[in-house]
């Protein structure tokens, strides 16, 4: 087994019906451009009524049909927000936690601490999270996973991973292995990818990647490292 391989994220991807909500986070392979993505999948009608939204630099998720929406609680939400040199990415209302722990002088993972994962038994899907921090032409980034302990819901384990910006490579996390019931929550470290310079070429990769029945948002951006310039792409199924 080769613990450094690098892994085609079409690859890892195709083929497998629900890997949930996923976040990549990595360097182009020119090492000029700092890569986020995000993506969101949906398996019952209230999580497939979503679409991506940008405002004022963030991105939100929202309701395609807003006279469909069950629940909002856990699907409407800013998924990308920055604060000052800080890109935040994650799947769910714990990027405004991370935003104010960060505002308030926190690191990443003490502001985590006050969270955990989704309360929605028997799944207890985890919240995953990410940020990058930019500035002097490079960056460094760390990425957060909040798993339920047991089956029960008993407690809430947390790991945190942090990373130095390699030129080609990113990593992925995502929420779920596969399909399942209740679904089996994302195992072991995130999974290394490769990362390219064209932002259409891992745009359309993953997105064609994803499964087309469940798939139903995604945003990626790149930001330039010498000057922070963002070039940005968001694909929503819903129309």
């Amino acid at each position: 087994m080769d613990i450094y391989k690098i892994n085609d994220i079409g690859e890892l991807i195709t083929g497998n019906p629900y890997v949930g909500r996923g976040i990549v986070v990595g360097k182009s392979a020119d090492g000029k451009k700092a890569v986020s993505a995000y993506f969101i999948m949906g398996r019952s009608a209230n999580s497939r009524n979503r679409i991506f939204a940008e405002k004022d630099g963030a991105v939100y998720t929202e309701p395609f049909d807003a006279s469909k929406v069950e629940d909002p609680s856990l699907i409407i939400y800013a998924a990308i927000r920055k604060y000052e040199n800080a890109l935040i990415v994650t799947n769910g209302d714990q990027t405004d936690t991370i935003y104010d722990g960060l505002k308030a002088g926190k690191t990443f993972s003490a502001a985590l601490t006050t969270r955990e994962f989704e309360p929605d038994s028997p799944n207890f899907t985890p919240r995953i999270s990410a940020v990058s921090y930019l500035g002097g032409n490079d960056f460094t980034y760390e990425m957060s996973i909040l798993k339920s302990a047991d089956a029960e819901g008993t407690a809430c384990n947390r790991y945190t991973f942090a990373y130095p910006a390699l030129p080609g490579l990113g990593h992925f996390i995502h929420t779920y292995v596969t399909d399942g019931n209740p679904i089996p929550t994302f195992q072991g470290e995130p999974e290394r990818v490769i990362i390219p310079d064209s932002i259409d070429e891992f745009t359309q990769k993953l997105w064609d990647a994803l499964d087309a029945g469940n798939k139903i948002s995604l945003y990626v951006r790149y930001t330039d490292l010498a000057t922070g310039a963002e070039d940005n792409r968001l694909i929503n199924k819903n129309k």
